[in-house]
């Protein structure tokens, strides 16, 4: 079955939709995913040297309510076995250059597509490094098996950036306006960090046919 996932890094709701969605195929090992991901920038207007995440956060929602949905993302967050945390200093990065780095790494077998979205979410959210940096992306590359070196020289070059914009751009022309957001086999699709049970229902439907 093929999963395209729509995303952003610095949505709390798309690491928990990778989660759920992951803690659904458990359920379901005979189903093999070839899972792709897709970008999307929550805020593309975010400096490339990012914001204060505070500030940024306070900016968009007030100080109040930003402090009321952060303490509810955590609570969430920790009922699907992730420790979200906002350190002083935390930055809201521009993740065009994250984005680049996975568009990478989905044009390489050798590399998890995955496992490097796995680790860009866990930098952010429980970690709070800024992944708008470029060494710290070249370090998350090699860990995932690239070449953190070319990594960096090719980000800071700004290679393929506007291939990235360009499938952000057919993205909201089909319509993706939020996300997460899943297209499985080309034409079954669901937005939002749904329930692991609901997304089992689904691909049980798929794989039987039954789904609108």
């Amino acid at each position: 079955m093929k999963i395209q996932i729509v995303s952003d890094h610095v949505c709390p709701w798309c690491y928990i939709g990778k989660r759920r969605l992951d803690r659904a195929l458990a359920q379901r090992p005979g189903i093999t995913p070839e899972i792709s991901w897709l970008p999307f920038q929550l805020s593309p207007d975010t400096p490339r040297e990012g914001r204060d995440r505070v500030a940024h956060y306070e900016g968009i929602f007030g100080a109040e309510r930003a402090r009321t949905i952060m303490a509810q993302m955590t609570d969430t967050a920790r009922d699907e076995g992730l420790g979200f945390t906002l350190k002083p200093g935390a930055r809201s990065p521009n993740t065009l250059s994250a984005h680049v780095l996975m568009y990478w790494a989905g044009q390489y077998p050798s590399v998890d597509q995955s496992a490097l979205a796995e680790r860009l979410f866990s930098a952010h959210h429980e970690h709070c490094e800024d992944i708008g940096d470029i060494a710290v992306l070249a370090r998350i590359a090699g860990e995932c098996g690239m070449d953190p070196g070319q990594v960096r020289a090719r980000l800071a070059a700004g290679e393929d950036e506007e291939a990235v914009r360009g499938l952000m751009q057919q993205a909201a022309q089909a319509g993706v306006t939020g996300v997460p957001f899943f297209i499985l086999d080309g034409r079954h699709a669901f937005s939002g960090a749904q329930p692991a049970e609901a997304i089992v229902e689904l691909l049980d439907r798929i794989s039987s046919g039954q789904a609108a």
